[in-house]
Protein backbone atom coordinates (compact mmCIF):
# COMPACT_ATOMS: atom_id res chain seq x y z
CA UNK A 1 0.00 0.00 0.00
CA UNK A 2 2.76 2.56 0.96
CA UNK A 3 4.53 1.79 -2.70
CA UNK A 4 1.30 2.38 -4.25
CA UNK A 5 1.02 5.59 -2.61
CA UNK A 6 4.45 6.99 -3.08
CA UNK A 7 3.69 6.45 -6.45
CA UNK A 8 0.83 8.64 -6.30
CA UNK A 9 2.14 11.13 -4.53
CA UNK A 10 5.76 11.33 -6.39
CA UNK A 11 5.88 15.12 -7.61
CA UNK A 12 5.91 16.31 -11.37
CA UNK A 13 9.30 16.47 -13.23
CA UNK A 14 11.09 19.71 -13.25
CA UNK A 15 8.27 22.26 -14.54
CA UNK A 16 9.12 24.49 -17.44
CA UNK A 17 8.76 27.86 -17.97
CA UNK A 18 5.38 29.13 -19.64
CA UNK A 19 5.21 32.17 -21.65
CA UNK A 20 1.40 33.34 -20.23
CA UNK A 21 -0.72 35.47 -22.25
CA UNK A 22 -4.61 35.89 -23.32
CA UNK A 23 -5.59 32.96 -24.89
CA UNK A 24 -8.37 31.56 -26.39
CA UNK A 25 -9.27 27.86 -27.41
CA UNK A 26 -7.72 26.50 -31.12
CA UNK A 27 -10.21 27.20 -33.43
CA UNK A 28 -12.67 29.37 -31.33
CA UNK A 29 -13.69 32.58 -33.03
CA UNK A 30 -13.76 36.16 -31.41
CA UNK A 31 -11.90 37.78 -28.38
CA UNK A 32 -10.58 35.46 -25.84
CA UNK A 33 -12.69 34.63 -23.20
CA UNK A 34 -10.08 34.44 -20.05
CA UNK A 35 -6.72 36.49 -20.10
CA UNK A 36 -3.66 34.81 -18.16
CA UNK A 37 -1.42 37.31 -16.52
CA UNK A 38 1.65 37.06 -14.66
CA UNK A 39 2.10 39.25 -11.93
CA UNK A 40 5.70 41.22 -11.69
CA UNK A 41 7.16 43.37 -8.69
CA UNK A 42 6.81 41.83 -5.47
CA UNK A 43 3.53 40.12 -6.82
CA UNK A 44 6.42 37.62 -8.57
CA UNK A 45 5.22 34.24 -8.47
CA UNK A 46 1.57 35.38 -8.70
CA UNK A 47 -0.68 34.35 -11.86
CA UNK A 48 -4.21 35.58 -12.79
CA UNK A 49 -6.86 34.10 -14.60
CA UNK A 50 -9.15 36.40 -15.50
CA UNK A 51 -12.75 35.48 -16.69
CA UNK A 52 -13.82 38.11 -19.17
CA UNK A 53 -16.86 37.30 -20.71
CA UNK A 54 -18.95 40.23 -20.19
CA UNK A 55 -22.38 39.51 -22.77
CA UNK A 56 -22.90 36.67 -20.43
CA UNK A 57 -21.61 37.45 -16.81
CA UNK A 58 -18.75 34.76 -17.50
CA UNK A 59 -21.03 31.84 -17.73
CA UNK A 60 -19.63 28.84 -18.38
CA UNK A 61 -20.25 28.32 -22.19
CA UNK A 62 -17.65 25.87 -24.33
CA UNK A 63 -15.31 28.74 -25.11
CA UNK A 64 -15.00 29.41 -21.85
CA UNK A 65 -14.75 25.67 -20.44
CA UNK A 66 -12.09 25.18 -23.19
CA UNK A 67 -10.24 28.33 -22.75
CA UNK A 68 -9.69 27.88 -19.22
CA UNK A 69 -8.72 23.54 -19.84
CA UNK A 70 -6.38 24.87 -22.16
CA UNK A 71 -4.63 27.45 -19.58
CA UNK A 72 -4.28 24.85 -16.91
CA UNK A 73 -3.00 22.30 -18.57
CA UNK A 74 0.19 24.95 -19.51
CA UNK A 75 0.14 26.60 -16.16
CA UNK A 76 0.33 23.08 -14.25
CA UNK A 77 4.38 22.90 -16.23
CA UNK A 78 5.12 26.32 -15.19
CA UNK A 79 7.41 26.26 -11.93
CA UNK A 80 7.55 29.86 -11.64
CA UNK A 81 4.02 29.89 -10.99
CA UNK A 82 3.65 29.43 -6.67
CA UNK A 83 -0.16 30.73 -6.65
CA UNK A 84 -2.80 30.92 -9.10
CA UNK A 85 -5.95 33.50 -8.61
CA UNK A 86 -9.19 33.17 -10.56
CA UNK A 87 -11.11 36.67 -10.81
CA UNK A 88 -13.53 38.47 -13.04
CA UNK A 89 -13.08 41.11 -15.05
CA UNK A 90 -16.82 41.93 -15.78
CA UNK A 91 -18.09 44.38 -12.71
CA UNK A 92 -20.55 42.70 -10.50
CA UNK A 93 -19.94 39.10 -10.94
CA UNK A 94 -17.61 36.59 -10.44
CA UNK A 95 -19.27 33.52 -12.40
CA UNK A 96 -23.03 33.22 -13.23
CA UNK A 97 -22.37 29.46 -13.19
CA UNK A 98 -23.27 27.11 -16.40
CA UNK A 99 -24.72 29.08 -19.87
CA UNK A 100 -28.28 27.75 -19.71
CA UNK A 101 -28.99 29.23 -23.26
CA UNK A 102 -26.19 27.40 -24.88
CA UNK A 103 -27.05 24.38 -23.55
CA UNK A 104 -30.96 24.82 -24.11
CA UNK A 105 -29.48 24.34 -27.93
CA UNK A 106 -27.76 20.74 -27.52
CA UNK A 107 -29.19 17.81 -27.56
CA UNK A 108 -29.35 15.18 -24.41
CA UNK A 109 -25.99 13.86 -25.43
CA UNK A 110 -24.43 16.80 -25.64
CA UNK A 111 -25.51 18.10 -22.41
CA UNK A 112 -24.10 15.10 -21.33
CA UNK A 113 -20.59 15.52 -22.91
CA UNK A 114 -20.12 19.07 -21.59
CA UNK A 115 -21.75 18.26 -17.90
CA UNK A 116 -18.65 15.55 -18.07
CA UNK A 117 -16.07 18.76 -19.53
CA UNK A 118 -17.45 20.94 -16.60
CA UNK A 119 -16.80 18.46 -14.07
CA UNK A 120 -13.27 17.66 -15.34
CA UNK A 121 -12.24 21.91 -15.19
CA UNK A 122 -12.98 21.47 -11.65
CA UNK A 123 -11.06 18.34 -10.82
CA UNK A 124 -8.46 20.03 -12.77
CA UNK A 125 -8.75 23.68 -10.94
CA UNK A 126 -8.91 21.14 -7.65
CA UNK A 127 -5.61 19.14 -8.30
CA UNK A 128 -3.60 22.12 -9.32
CA UNK A 129 -0.34 21.70 -7.83
CA UNK A 130 0.22 25.31 -6.00
CA UNK A 131 -2.76 27.05 -4.27
CA UNK A 132 -5.43 28.57 -5.71
CA UNK A 133 -7.83 31.46 -4.49
CA UNK A 134 -10.92 32.55 -5.94
CA UNK A 135 -11.75 36.22 -6.14
CA UNK A 136 -15.99 36.82 -5.79
CA UNK A 137 -16.42 40.40 -6.37
CA UNK A 138 -19.59 39.47 -7.52
CA UNK A 139 -22.51 36.95 -8.38
CA UNK A 140 -20.67 33.09 -8.00
CA UNK A 141 -23.99 31.10 -8.58
CA UNK A 142 -24.80 27.27 -9.15
CA UNK A 143 -21.63 26.29 -11.78
CA UNK A 144 -19.50 29.63 -10.77
CA UNK A 145 -19.67 28.66 -7.09
CA UNK A 146 -18.58 25.17 -8.17
CA UNK A 147 -15.17 26.74 -9.93
CA UNK A 148 -15.04 28.85 -6.61
CA UNK A 149 -15.57 25.49 -4.23
CA UNK A 150 -12.99 23.94 -6.31
CA UNK A 151 -10.02 26.29 -4.87
CA UNK A 152 -8.20 26.15 -1.86
CA UNK A 153 -9.36 29.46 -0.43
CA UNK A 154 -11.92 31.93 -1.41
CA UNK A 155 -12.21 35.95 -0.80
CA UNK A 156 -15.76 37.23 -0.64
CA UNK A 157 -17.10 40.61 -1.15
CA UNK A 158 -19.55 41.67 1.42
CA UNK A 159 -22.15 42.55 -1.86
CA UNK A 160 -21.14 39.02 -3.16
CA UNK A 161 -23.86 36.73 -3.94
CA UNK A 162 -23.38 32.82 -3.81
CA UNK A 163 -25.01 29.95 -3.70
CA UNK A 164 -26.21 26.28 -5.30
CA UNK A 165 -28.96 27.18 -7.23
CA UNK A 166 -29.46 24.41 -9.29
CA UNK A 167 -32.81 22.83 -8.00
CA UNK A 168 -34.80 26.44 -8.98
CA UNK A 169 -33.88 25.89 -12.27
CA UNK A 170 -35.29 21.83 -12.34
CA UNK A 171 -31.41 20.57 -12.03
CA UNK A 172 -28.94 19.12 -9.44
CA UNK A 173 -25.38 20.30 -8.84
CA UNK A 174 -23.21 18.55 -11.52
CA UNK A 175 -19.42 19.98 -11.48
CA UNK A 176 -18.48 18.39 -8.08
CA UNK A 177 -21.13 20.75 -5.44
CA UNK A 178 -22.35 18.00 -3.95
CA UNK A 179 -19.25 16.78 -3.38
CA UNK A 180 -17.12 19.57 -2.29
CA UNK A 181 -19.65 21.55 -0.33
CA UNK A 182 -20.45 18.60 2.18
CA UNK A 183 -16.73 18.49 2.77
CA UNK A 184 -16.64 22.59 3.13
CA UNK A 185 -19.46 23.22 5.53
CA UNK A 186 -20.83 19.30 7.19
CA UNK A 187 -23.43 17.18 5.68
CA UNK A 188 -26.54 18.73 6.85
CA UNK A 189 -25.92 22.40 6.22
CA UNK A 190 -24.88 21.25 2.65
CA UNK A 191 -28.30 19.30 2.53
CA UNK A 192 -29.88 22.60 3.70
CA UNK A 193 -28.09 24.84 0.94
CA UNK A 194 -28.55 22.50 -1.93
CA UNK A 195 -32.62 21.45 -1.23
CA UNK A 196 -33.55 25.28 -0.93
CA UNK A 197 -30.90 26.73 -3.37
CA UNK A 198 -30.58 29.62 -0.97
CA UNK A 199 -28.42 32.66 -1.86
CA UNK A 200 -25.90 33.85 0.62
CA UNK A 201 -24.40 37.06 1.11
CA UNK A 202 -20.56 37.52 1.28
CA UNK A 203 -20.83 37.72 5.11
CA UNK A 204 -22.87 34.95 5.80
CA UNK A 205 -20.97 32.61 3.39
CA UNK A 206 -17.67 33.62 6.04
CA UNK A 207 -20.38 33.05 8.98
CA UNK A 208 -20.52 29.18 7.55
CA UNK A 209 -16.72 29.20 6.66
CA UNK A 210 -18.19 28.71 3.60
CA UNK A 211 -15.14 31.79 2.18
CA UNK A 212 -12.09 32.36 4.01
CA UNK A 213 -12.04 36.34 4.47
CA UNK A 214 -14.79 39.09 3.54
CA UNK A 215 -14.12 42.40 2.43
CA UNK A 216 -16.16 45.42 2.12
CA UNK A 217 -16.78 46.00 -1.62
CA UNK A 218 -15.21 49.51 -2.71
CA UNK A 219 -16.12 52.00 -5.58
CA UNK A 220 -14.26 49.77 -8.26
CA UNK A 221 -15.65 46.66 -7.34
CA UNK A 222 -12.84 44.44 -7.05
CA UNK A 223 -12.49 44.65 -3.14
CA UNK A 224 -12.40 40.75 -3.06
CA UNK A 225 -9.13 40.76 -5.77
CA UNK A 226 -6.92 42.66 -3.70
CA UNK A 227 -7.75 41.13 -0.50
CA UNK A 228 -6.93 37.83 -2.42
CA UNK A 229 -3.81 39.14 -3.69
CA UNK A 230 -2.87 39.99 -0.16
CA UNK A 231 -2.99 36.65 0.77
CA UNK A 232 -1.49 35.53 -1.87
CA UNK A 233 1.41 37.54 -0.98
CA UNK A 234 1.66 35.84 2.13
CA UNK A 235 2.04 32.63 0.31
CA UNK A 236 4.92 33.65 -1.54
CA UNK A 237 7.90 33.77 0.59
CA UNK A 238 6.89 30.38 1.95
CA UNK A 239 9.08 27.38 0.29
CA UNK A 240 6.85 26.08 -2.68
CA UNK A 241 7.92 22.47 -2.35
CA UNK A 242 6.68 22.30 0.47
CA UNK A 243 3.46 24.21 0.41
CA UNK A 244 2.73 21.93 -2.78
CA UNK A 245 3.47 19.09 -1.00
CA UNK A 246 1.14 20.21 2.22
CA UNK A 247 -1.43 20.60 -0.39
CA UNK A 248 -1.27 17.06 -1.47
CA UNK A 249 -0.88 15.82 1.96
CA UNK A 250 -4.76 17.45 2.95
CA UNK A 251 -5.86 16.85 -0.07
CA UNK A 252 -5.23 12.73 -0.72
CA UNK A 253 -5.28 12.36 3.40
CA UNK A 254 -9.30 14.41 3.30
CA UNK A 255 -10.63 11.07 1.67
CA UNK A 256 -8.88 8.39 3.90
CA UNK A 257 -8.79 7.37 7.40
CA UNK A 258 -6.59 8.82 9.66
CA UNK A 259 -4.11 5.92 9.41
CA UNK A 260 -4.02 6.31 5.92
CA UNK A 261 -3.99 9.93 6.32
CA UNK A 262 -1.17 9.83 8.35
CA UNK A 263 1.16 7.73 6.28
CA UNK A 264 -0.05 10.13 3.36
CA UNK A 265 1.83 12.74 5.29
CA UNK A 266 4.56 10.80 5.93
CA UNK A 267 5.71 10.12 2.03
CA UNK A 268 4.80 14.10 1.72
CA UNK A 269 7.43 14.95 4.40
CA UNK A 270 10.18 12.56 3.05
CA UNK A 271 9.63 13.67 -0.24
CA UNK A 272 10.27 17.59 1.12
CA UNK A 273 13.46 16.12 3.16
CA UNK A 274 16.55 16.14 0.29
CA UNK A 275 14.97 19.52 -0.96
CA UNK A 276 17.56 22.75 -1.09
CA UNK A 277 14.61 24.74 0.03
CA UNK A 278 14.46 23.01 3.66
CA UNK A 279 18.16 23.13 3.97
CA UNK A 280 18.25 26.77 2.93
CA UNK A 281 15.38 27.01 5.85
CA UNK A 282 17.48 25.62 8.62
CA UNK A 283 20.25 27.98 7.59
CA UNK A 284 18.07 30.41 7.57
CA UNK A 285 16.94 29.96 11.07
CA UNK A 286 20.26 29.08 12.35
CA UNK A 287 21.88 32.40 11.34
CA UNK A 288 18.57 34.42 12.37
CA UNK A 289 17.91 35.51 8.28
CA UNK A 290 15.07 35.41 6.39
CA UNK A 291 15.21 32.11 3.84
CA UNK A 292 15.78 32.35 0.21
CA UNK A 293 13.94 29.68 -1.28
CA UNK A 294 13.94 28.74 -4.85
CA UNK A 295 11.78 25.74 -5.39
CA UNK A 296 14.04 23.06 -5.71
Amino acid sequence: MLRALTRALRLPRPWRPLQTRSCASDGAAGDPEIQVRVLAGPDQGITEILMNRPSARNALGNVLVSELLEALARLREDQQVRVLLFRSGVKGVFCAGADLKEREQMSEAEVGIFVQRLRGLMNEIAAFPAPTIAAMDGFALGGGLELALACDLRVAASSAVMGLIETTRGLLPGAGGTQRLPRCLGVALAKELIFTGRRLSGAQAQALGLVNHTVPQNEEGNAAYHRARALAQEILPQAPIAVRLGKVAIDRGMDVDIASGMAIEGICYAQNIPTQDRLEGMAAFREKRPPRFVGK
